[in-house]
């Protein structure tokens, strides 16, 4: 029955799916990091609850991009490519059309 229940420890994450969640979050944690003022809104200010998303969804992308999975369900959950990826298209939506 507890083989039913827990996950093969065995189990490779999907290559691919790791290269884009690392290659979506390098360059939103550059610009993050080397020009930040990009991300401002139009009134010349930040958001911080997106901003807060954003961070989460880029460390998602890096933490599942370099292969890591958690092994308590609620970081395995909210670090997964499900989350991250929305997040940081959130993110490229904010640094590119806002």
């Amino acid at each position: 029955m507890s083989e039913v229940a827990m996950p093969d420890e065995n189990s490779k994450p999907n290559r691919l799916v790791m290269f884009i969640s690392l290659m979506m979050a390098l360059p939103l944690a550059a610009v993050l990091l080397v020009h930040p003022a990009l991300m401002l809104d139009d009134n010349g200010h930040y958001s911080h609850r997106t901003m807060m998303l954003i961070m989460i969804g880029i460390s998602g992308g890096f933490i599942y991009g370099v292969g890591f999975i958690p092994k308590f369900w609620l970081w395995k959950w909210l670090f997964s490519p499900f989350i991250a990826w929305p997040l940081m298209s959130l993110g490229y939506f904010t640094w590119l059309f806002t």
